[in-house]
């Protein structure tokens, strides 16, 4: 069992926005975070974070709770899984009960083979010569720790001899097991070691310099290593991407080492695979224009498409770079052209434009029934958008076409989430109360001395729940409605006024025309709320003994 004090230790050093965006595209709302929920399907924004309560909730489904609560939602995870990954994540250590010690996964493999491949690169000709030959400087040798994998018997001996743990190194993904036994994953392969969000080693990406059937490989799927969810170099580039507000999304590693030997140090790319949804939340941090930058052929021109559709959809500011003629960034930085590639990467093609381009050029649009196909296609795409981008586009479409615009069929409106779909009647008076309570608990003793439960007409529950529990999840969607207004404690004490003077006032109603109180009774409660009524209108806050009413 893993003991209090470290798990305390862990959620000191959790970020809940740095959790929640390794999974989620997060867009700045205020002093909040918004995103789609990942727990029930909308297409509104109405998940909500909060780096200042640390706490997440989506105003759709319900869903909330902290970052610890999110990793095991998300990921499916026990308690202790979530605290394990989320442990590695930040580099925390966590201590366990003796009497129930669960072993730690040893991170220290990964950092040591990385370590040996490195220093068997150095004196491997071979693979020096390959990298050289590419144009590879020592410095981003370095810089990128390229190394050499041996064949498999060799590492196996070296994480014996060495007296790593095997059943770690194969959880790793740095071995596995078959019919002959333990085998390394990589064999006779120059090494690209890749990197987390939080900078920490997670894999390897590996390329054949003896003819292996697959000419790149990556590590399997681990616990720390999920290829949809990594940017080869982006813990290199993290910090230029925000000063410089771009990235750059190429499609090989050789690409990204020489690109940022060559000064366009915001380089990155996808690990043997097209951009995914997965990928937009590290895209989407610190907001910057994302330059997709694919080779010419077939296979580049499609994914340049993908991920066009999926980046503007996502309303992505950038665009596409293709590499004609046969050759790729790396091949251009090689060759000296710096110059030409500066020019190439400030002028992308639009996503838009590039995805209703691509469309078109599937189609021979001057036979009238191709021409229609295209029309209903980028229109499909165009549907797919913003209001704002299907008035602007429309107008693109129908030059491309050589149509009449008023061919372009855009959507009336999109379908919106509610942001609280509840039938419940709300009253927002009482709970921007509540919420100031929340944000300010000092605020409390204040509050019982004039009000209760029984005072808030809609939201005595929430209420009620506020005092058995302060830090009640219940009460998170309360705190992140950013409908609900933040009182400073001026306006809480006006607020208060209004709330007693509806809820006097009301009882007055109510006693007034009651007949089975006793008369005298009746008299005397009438008289104080009366008197109540009237010092709150003048401004004076005063309680009322709410048993007399009983």
């Amino acid at each position: 069992m893993i003991t209090k004090e470290s798990i305390d230790n862990l959620k000191n050093h959790l970020e809940i926005v740095d959790v929640v965006s390794q999974s989620l595209e997060l867009k700045k709302s205020g002093a909040n975070f918004k995103a789609c929920c990942p727990f029930h399907g909308e297409d509104t924004p109405s998940f909500v974070v909060s780096p200042a309560k640390q706490i997440y909730h989506c105003f759709g489904c319900g869903a909330g709770g902290d970052a610890i609560k999110f990793v095991m939602e998300y990921e499916k995870l026990t308690y202790p899984e979530a605290l394990e990954k989320l442990a590695s994540m930040y580099n925390v250590t966590l201590n366990y009960d003796e009497t129930n010690s669960k072993p730690k996964l040893d991170l220290k493999v990964l950092e040591t083979i990385n370590q040996y491949y490195q220093k068997l690169f150095t004196n491997n000709t071979i693979a020096k010569d390959y990298i050289k030959s590419r144009g590879i400087s020592e410095f981003s040798i370095e810089k990128f720790e390229i190394g050499y994998a041996p064949k498999s018997i060799d590492t196996i001996n070296y994480l014996k001899s060495n007296f790593l743990n095997l059943a770690d190194a194969k959880d790793l993904g740095v071995i596995d097991s078959g019919q002959n036994g333990l085998y390394s994953r990589f064999i006779e392969r120059i090494t690209f070691p890749i990197y987390g969000l939080n900078s920490k080693i997670v894999g390897f990406g590996g390329r054949t310099i003896t003819g292996h059937n697959a000419k790149y490989v990556n590590s399997p799927q681990t616990k720390l290593f999920n290829k949809s969810k990594l940017l080869y170099g982006y813990n290199l580039a993290k910090e230029n991407i925000y000063k410089k507000n771009r990235i750059i999304v190429t499609e090989g590693y050789l690409d990204v080492i020489m690109l940022h030997q060559a000064g366009f140090n915001t380089a990155v790319a996808t690990l043997g695979t097209a951009l995914t949804k997965d990928h937009l939340p590290i895209l989407r941090r610190g907001e910057p224009k994302v330059i997709v930058a694919y080779d010419g052929d077939k296979a580049g021109l499609n994914a340049a498409f993908k991920a066009s559709v999926m980046l503007s959809q996502s309303e992505f500011e950038g665009g596409v770079i293709i590499f004609e003629e046969g050759k790729d960034p790396a091949d251009m930085v090689k060759d000296g052209q710096i110059e030409k590639l500066n020019e190439i990467f400030s002028n992308p093609t639009p996503f838009i434009n590039y995805a209703i381009d691509y469309i078109i050029s599937k189609y021979e649009t001057n036979d009238p029934m191709q021409k229609q196909k295209a029309l209903h296609e980028s229109n499909d795409y165009l549907k797919s958008l913003s209001m704002l981008y299907q008035d602007e586009y429309k107008r693109y479409i129908a030059q491309k076409l050589n149509i009449r615009e008023n061919l372009i069929k855009v959507t009336n409106d999109k379908s919106r989430v509610k942001f609280d779909n509840s039938s419940t009647k709300i009253d927002i008076a009482e709970l921007c109360i509540i919420k100031a309570i929340l944000e300010k608990p000092s605020r409390l003793d204040l509050v019982l001395d004039l009000i209760d439960a029984s005072m808030f007409e809609y939201h005595n529950n929430e209420f009620q729940l506020l005092l058995e529990d302060i830090n009640n999840p219940s009460l998170n969607s309360i705190v992140l409605n950013e409908r609900l207004e933040d009182y400073d404690d001026k306006r809480l004490e006006n607020e208060l006024l209004i709330l007693l003077i509806k809820f006097y006032s009301k009882q007055l109603n109510k006693v007034l025309y009651e007949k089975d109180i006793d008369f005298r009774k009746k008299a005397n409660i009438i008289r104080k709320l009366k008197d109540n009524v009237s010092q709150l209108k003048k401004g004076k806050l005063v309680s009322f003994d709410i048993d007399l009413l009983k």
